[in-house]
């Protein structure tokens, strides 16, 4: 191999290939810069024999053209020409047409009014707020950094002023270089091993073959759209020594957008604004008030008047509302890496997580839709539901005191026609499958994280870069004690005192908990004390369906208060706050896990109630169980409580998605649209006022507090409600895939229009999510076993259809052996046996013309006259068994699934660990070669000068 001391010869690394080859994947490696300085115990001649030796058996090629007409870019390079404004082409070009660089890039709003610094981050405050001293003191300390600022008032508003903030390339080198930012050293290598000549025409059939097919329709046209073409280059952590390794083209564009404004951002919360330790950072001048907002800007607009496909992008945020954020492109796949080079890895990492999250639910849904359409297909087949609808002469008992009436069993057709439809043949099947599929699902997303995340050079990251909190520098930084990694001092937080803290944190955890279940506890309530209601209700459709209609307006109660309780966000982080987490990660595992708890309890525990507790602890006509001993117990609806279950989950769900969507785009709609309305009210409608970069960007929604926290935490609550009850209402997973491919385009254009830009900071991976979603699994298994045994009809029916029907002994269970199924699940009751206050207003006398004397309800019990009236019979702990049974099975056979699973699903690609080890190895050489000849060059000089060298390297 051959390179030059700086690592470039015009953009290409010259590298041998005796053999030829072929056009291959570039990846990107991690590696270790060689330190400078002489070494007399290495013999570089050597070292050069060994890799002229080494390359003759590998066969490495180089895409020489693309090398040559697209040089490794810096991200301003991929814009289209008429926005570039520091590329030395574009400036001749524009002296050329009679305009200056710093002429054109005054006008656009992203640099100082010399039209030479561009803007890296934004500070906003009003002139008439009192905190003056702390500003002051808080800038004079920004330029001791080495920024340069430049004040500008608004133009609608003479009290708003913005202060805008530039990095020199000195202050941009040091602070990358203390926070191990990487950047491009050296472009890639292509690598693949000889293949036979046999293979290679085979390969050439297939490809002539596959000219003739069409084109993938999701995939993004990289042929119009040229600016996706990806930077191509190894990266390594930048360092001012060895500053020669890297690729420089331009040192204005080096460090794109999001990096400068990443430094400064990480330079403003180190910066004092006070005497004292908990005096420091821009968080707190925000919190205070001194300043109003914080942000980096937006790289222009995100229209155009001119087509993307013929004069190309303006710039990049034009280009991914283009090929990402418009609905024209919903069906496409998402340009992830250039939503990584926009808005940083941790942006891109979640919307990578969701896009692999909606591709796994299309399997999922169809076998959701399956089992639904199976229901529908069965339905006129099904025996059960045959004998509820013909069954007139059975009379039900009332399922509340006094005010509700006996009812025909026949009443119910429809409720049981609507349980069949989710509760089937395949249900079992499909709560396995859910099972399974939640597993697959985490399995292969930690290997496409695993292949991001050395894509995007954020392996080992964790380990060496993450920063301390400012917050928790200054509270403990008069206890310091030695990074046992870095061998650096560090502020320590002392074992009692974090305990401490924690224990507090717990309780406050507890409290909220609390809350919710009291929550629940009323809604309990309402529902025993309404059934009452609307059964002597004067409506005759409310009063013949009271069961249905309580149910209704509680899950319309419950979600009201679920929404209010979401107040409960300043509790969640108070107590965080309180902990003093050490870095940004553990700050936001530890929110995340008090919110997901919060959150989780107060929107699932409605729908516990529902499949395990509703109608299981009532007692039996004339011995009822009662609330306080006041309230009767509510009842299951005589064809049984999945409808109830099915209807909790489906309102649920479909109201708290479509509110969330309302909330994520309609209210930044609005408020954007509120604010353009005040300034045409100011200003009049015919002057049209042409605002800068910042002010356009100050009039933007900010991003939630909280970051990415709604976004995740609405996709796990749907992934729960997906996975958890997924047996009693099959098409929860269609549901989520319509809303997730919504939401994908959603979140995109909020992004891209509404919000201001967001901070790009770095993440290896989803974070404590990833956790969560795995407890979720686990709990989806046990939960869909409950469901499937106690909730649902399934258990009652195989016992009666192998032990106690007209199949009985014979080893079968089709329809045929449902017959008499519905009687013999009704116990009977004496009505003579009613207590005083259960004692039903009407005597049945409607049905027969004779006041009843008997009413069925659902149970297994002995009749009146019996030994033991009202007693359980053999076949309820036959039943009581089975369902025992079928738990400790099902629950046993899914997870030994899951676990073989995960043992036969690696977590890294072996092709991706080949190439990591083989890249390194390379990437060693080069390097090598790269110190060898820098030596050489400086040898050389030293002769030139005539001076004397001793024990140097050859």
């Amino acid at each position: 191999m051959e390179a030059s001391s700086s690592g470039i010869t015009n953009g290409k690394t010259k590298v041998f290939h005796p053999e030829g080859g072929v056009d291959l994947q570039g990846y990107q490696l991690d590696m270790q810069i060689l330190p400078d300085g002489p070494k007399s115990d290495v013999d570089f001649s050597e070292i050069l024999n060994a890799i002229q030796e080494m390359a003759k058996d590998v066969n490495i090629l180089f895409d020489e053209l693309e090398a040559a007409s697209s040089p490794c870019k810096d991200d301003d390079s991929l814009l289209h020409p008429g926005n570039l404004t520091s590329t030395s082409d574009d400036a001749s070009r524009l002296e050329a047409g009679g305009e200056t660089v710093p002429e054109r890039n005054k006008s656009n709003g992203l640099y100082f009014r010399d039209g030479k610094c561009r803007i890296d981050y934004i500070l906003v405050y009003r002139k008439s707020n009192p905190q003056t001293e702390k500003r002051e003191v808080f800038e004079r300390n920004i330029r001791a950094e080495g920024l340069q600022m430049e004040k500008e008032s608004s133009l609608i508003n003479s009290d708003i002023i913005f202060v805008k903030l530039h990095a020199p390339w000195e202050v941009l080198g040091r602070y990358a270089e203390q926070m191990n930012v990487r950047m491009p050293f050296r472009r890639k290598i292509y690598y693949l091993p000889r293949r036979y000549k046999f293979m290679s025409r085979i390969d050439k059939q297939i490809s002539r073959f596959r000219r003739w097919l069409p084109k993938k329709p999701m995939r993004l046209d990289k042929e119009t759209l040229p600016d996706l073409e990806e930077n191509d280059c190894y990266t390594a952590p930048f360092s001012q020594q060895r500053i020669h390794h890297f690729i420089i083209h331009n040192k204005e564009t080096f460090f794109n957008n999001a990096t400068r404004s990443r430094i400064v951002h990480h330079i403003l919360q180190r910066i004092k604004y006070e005497e004292g330790k908990n005096k420091i950072g821009l968080n707190r001048l925000l919190t205070n008030g001194s300043y109003e907002a914080a942000f980096p800007l937006h790289e222009g607009s995100y229209r155009s008047k001119n087509s993307i496909r013929t004069h190309g992008a303006e710039n990049h945020r034009h280009l991914l509302y283009e090929c990402w954020a418009s609905w024209g492109v919903w069906y496409k796949y998402q340009p992830l890496d250039l939503v990584r080079r926009y808005f940083g890895e941790k942006i891109g990492l979640y919307f990578a997580w969701l896009g692999w999250y909606t591709g796994m639910l299309f399997p999922a849904a169809f076998i959701g839709l399956f089992v639904f359409l199976y229901g529908v297909t069965t339905l006129d087949h099904c025996q059960v539901s045959k004998e509820v609808c013909q069954a007139r002469d059975i009379i039900m008992c009332p399922v509340c005191d006094k005010y509700c009436p006996f009812m025909r069993l026949s009443d119910s057709c429809v409720y049981a026609k609507v349980t069949h439809l989710f509760d089937n043949g395949a249900t079992v099947f499909f709560a396995v499958f859910m099972a399974v599929w939640a597993t697959v699902f985490l399995e292969f997303w930690k290997r496409r994280r695993a292949v991001i995340a050395y894509d995007w050079d954020l392996i080992d990251w964790e380990e060496e870069e993450e920063e301390i909190r400012p917050q928790f520098e200054a509270k403990y930084s008069k206890k310091e004690r030695m990074n046992p990694i870095s061998g650096k001092p560090e502020p320590y937080q002392a074992f009692t005192d974090k305990c401490s803290r924690l224990i507090v944190s717990a309780s406050g955890i507890f409290f909220m908990i609390c809350v919710v279940i009291a929550a629940v506890f009323g809604i309990v309530i309402y529902r025993v004390v309404t059934v009452s209601t609307f059964a002597a209700f004067k409506w005759a459709l409310i009063r013949n369906n009271s069961q249905v209609a309580t149910t209704g307006t509680a899950v319309c109660i419950n979600f009201c208060i679920i929404m209010l309780l979401n107040v409960l966000y300043e509790v969640a982080l108070l107590l965080t706050n309180l902990e003093q987490p050490r870095t940004e990660s553990e700050w936001e595992n530890s929110f995340t896990l008090k919110m997901f708890l919060f959150q989780f309890v107060n929107l699932n525990s409605s729908t516990f109630y529902i499949a395990f507790f509703l109608g299981r602890f009532t007692g039996h006509p004339g011995a009822y169980l009662r609330l306080i001993n006041r309230w009767r117990l509510e009842e299951c609806h005589p064809s049984g409580c999945l409808i109830d279950l099915c209807m909790q989950m489906g309102i649920i769900m479909v109201l708290k998605q479509t509110w969330n969507n309302f909330m994520e785009l309609g209210y930044p709609l609005i408020q954007n649209w509120w604010t353009r309305r005040k300034v045409r009210q100011e200003h009049g409608p015919e002057r049209k006022i042409r605002f800068p970069q910042w002010e356009k960007d100050y009039n933007l929604q900010p991003m939630n507090a909280y970051g990415l926290f709604d976004e995740y935490l609405e996709m796990i609550l749907q992934f729960g409600f997906t996975t958890i009850f997924v047996a009693a209402f099959p098409l929860a997973p269609l549901l989520a895939l319509l809303n997730n491919i919504i939401e994908i385009r959603l979140d995109a254009y909020k992004f891209v229009t509404q919000w201001r830009r967001p901070l790009a900071s770095r993440a290896k991976d989803i974070g404590i999510w990833y956790g969560i979603l795995e407890g979720i699994g686990i709990l989806s298994v046990i939960t869909n076993a409950f469901v499937i045994a106690i909730t649902s009809d399934f258990i009652p029916r195989l016992v009666y259809a192998y032990k106690y029907g007209p199949c009985a002994g014979q080893g079968e269970a089709g329809q045929k052996c449902m017959v008499g199924y519905v009687n013999a699940s009704l116990s009977v009751f004496r009505i003579s046996d009613f207590e005083n206050r259960s004692e039903p207003e009407s005597d049945g006398s409607e049905f027969s013309g004779t006041p009843l004397k008997y009413c069925r309800y659902r149970d297994y019990r002995d009749p009146p006259h019996s030994l033991v009236p009202y007693g359980y019979t053999l076949q309820f702990w036959h039943v009581l068994a089975a369902r025992l049974a079928f738990i400790i099975v099902f629950e046993h056979l899914v997870f030994c699934i899951k676990h073989l699973i995960s043992y036969l699903i690696p977590d890294l690609p072996k092709d991706l660990r080949d190439r990591m080890r083989r890249e390194k190895y390379l990437i060693q050489e080069m390097m090598y070669e790269a110190e060898l000849e820098r030596l050489q060059k400086e040898r050389k000089e030293r002769k030139k000068n005539g001076k004397a060298h001793h024990n140097e390297w050859p």
